[in-house]
C-alpha cells in the first residue's frame, strides 16, 4: 500500500452562529488545513488539524505538509504508520525549525490520514482496529451553548435546551470576563437552569493570572463545577501545580499542549486531574495514544479536546480505556461522510471504515481555499 500522492487542502467553515468568543479569542470560521494521502491501490486517507481560520498561517501548514513532508511520504508503505511517524518527527531540518506549532500540526494531519488509510485497508472503523467495543457508552457533553459573548438569557436558554431537548449529560461554559461577578452570575444561572444532577464545567482559556484563578477557583465548588479548564497561562507547570493544591475543583488542561513530553511534565507535577489531549495538535493519533496511556498509568481520566470537532476523537475515545466522556461542538459536521453523532447523551459508534475523517463529496468545493 505505497503512497503515490500527497494532496494538501484548507477548509474554512463558518461556526454555528457566525460569531463566538471566549476570554481570549473571537472567531467566525474554523480552519481545517489537511491532507489526502492516496495509495497505489486507490485508497484515500484523510487527515486534518484545527485552527482559527487564518489563511496565511493555514497556508504555512499546508505548505509544510506538501513541500516538507510530502517528498518523505512518497513511496512509503502506508501500513507502516509508526515507522513513518518516527521518520517525519525526527527529520533533522524540521527538528531544527520547530518541534511544535506548524510542523507538529502538519504531522498531526498526516498521521491521522495514515491511520484512516490503515483502518480502511482493514475494512473496519478505527475504534475497532484499535480494540474498542461498540458496547462502550461514551458520554457526550456540549460546549456550543456557553460562549462568553452571549447575553445571559441566551446562555441560559441554550444550555437548558442542550440538556433537556438534546439529551446531553452536561455542558461547558466560558469564563474569564473582566468582572468576576459576571462569571459567577452566569455559572449560578446555568447551574439553576440545568439542575444539580447534570455536569457543569468552566473554561477560562488561560485568561487568569495566578491570584485571580485562585480567588475565582474557590467559588466553583459552591456550584458543583466538575472542572476548571485552562485557568492560567498554558505552559505554566508550577502555577497549575500550586493552584491544584489551593482549590478543591479539579483542573483540566491539554488543548494547548503540543507534545507527550509537555503532558508528562504536567502530570508528574500533579498539575492537572482531567487530561485533555488533542490529536490535531499533538502529532496525530500516534502521539495522542502515548498521552492517553501515560495519563492512564497515573489513573487520570482522559477527556479529549474537541479541536477536530469530535471526528477522530470519537474513535480514539471509544477505543482507549481511560476515556468515558467527550466534548462535542458541531461546526465541521457538514464536511464529513459520517459526522459524529450524539444520541440519548452518548456518542454513537461510527460504522464506516476509517477514522471518520473522509470528506463528503462537495465539501472541498464548498469550503476549500487555495
Amino acid at each position: 500500500m505505497k503512497i503515490t500522492r500527497v494532496a494538501p487542502f484548507i477548509l474554512h467553515v463558518p461556526v454555528t452562529r457566525n460569531d463566538i468568543a471566549d476570554s481570549t479569542h473571537r472567531i467566525t470560521h474554523w480552519g481545517a488545513p489537511g491532507v489526502i494521502l492516496e495509495t497505489e491501490n486507490g485508497l484515500q486517507g484523510y487527515g486534518y488539524t484545527g485552527t482559527h481560520a487564518h489563511l496565511a498561517t493555514d497556508r504555512l501548514i499546508a505548505s509544510c505538509i506538501g513541500d516538507t513532508y510530502g517528498p518523505l511520504l512518497l513511496g512509503e508503505d502506508a501500513h507502516e504508520v509508526q515507522h513513518i511517524w518516527q521518520k517525519l518527527l525526527h527529520f533533522p531540518p524540521v527538528q531544527w525549525v520547530g518541534r511544535g506549532g506548524i510542523t507538529h500540526l502538519a504531522l498531526s494531519a498526516i498521521d491521522i490520514a495514515l491511520w484512516d488509510l490503515k483502518a480502511k485497508a482493514a475494512g473496519v472503523p478505527l475504534w475497532k482496529l484499535l480494540g474498542g467495543s461498540a458496547g462502550k457508552r461514551l458520554i457526550g457533553y456540549n460546549t456550543d451553548g456557553g460562549w462568553l459573548n452571549w447575553p445571559l438569557e441566551t446562555l441560559i436558554s441554550d444550555t437548558k435546551r442542550l440538556v433537556e431537548e438534546e439529551g446531553y449529560t452536561g455542558v461547558k461554559i466560558k469564563v474569564g470576563s473582566p468582572q468576576m461577578s459576571r462569571d459567577l452570575e452566569r455559572i449560578e444561572a446555568v447551574r439553576k437552569a440545568i439542575g444539580p444532577e447534570r455536569r457543569l464545567m468552566v473554561d477560562a482559556n488561560g485568561r487568569f493570572d495566578f491570584a485571580g484563578a485562585a480567588l475565582f477557583g474557590r467559588h466553583l465548588e459552591d456550584f458543583g463545577v466538575e472542572w476548571f479548564e485552562e485557568p492560567i497561562w498554558y505552559d505554566d507547570v508550577d502555577g497549575h501545580a500550586r493552584l491544584a493544591k489551593q482549590i478543591r475543583t479539579p483542573i483540566a488542561l491539554g488543548e494547548q499542549l503540543y507534545s507527550a513530553d509537555h503532558f508528562a511534565a504536567f502530570i508528574r507535577a500533579q498539575a492537572m486531574t482531567f487530561v485533555q489531549p488533542d490529536a490535531v495538535r499533538l502529532a496525530g493519533v500516534t502521539e495522542w495514544w502515548q498521552v492517553a496511556d501515560l495519563a492512564h498509568s497515573y489513573r487520570l481520566p482522559v477527556v479529549a479536546h474537541v479541536g477536530d470537532m469530535a471526528q477522530v476523537h470519537v474513535h480514539l475515545s471509544i477505543a482507549h480505556r481511560a476515556c468515558t466522556m467527550l466534548e462535542y461542538i458541531p461546526w465541521l459536521r457538514d464536511c464529513f461522510v459520517e459526522p459524529a453523532c450524539v444520541r440519548e447523551g452518548a456518542f454513537v459508534p461510527p460504522e464506516t471504515a476509517g477514522a471518520g475523517t473522509t470528506l463528503r463529496e462537495g465539501a472541498l468545493e464548498q469550503y476549500g481555499l487555495r
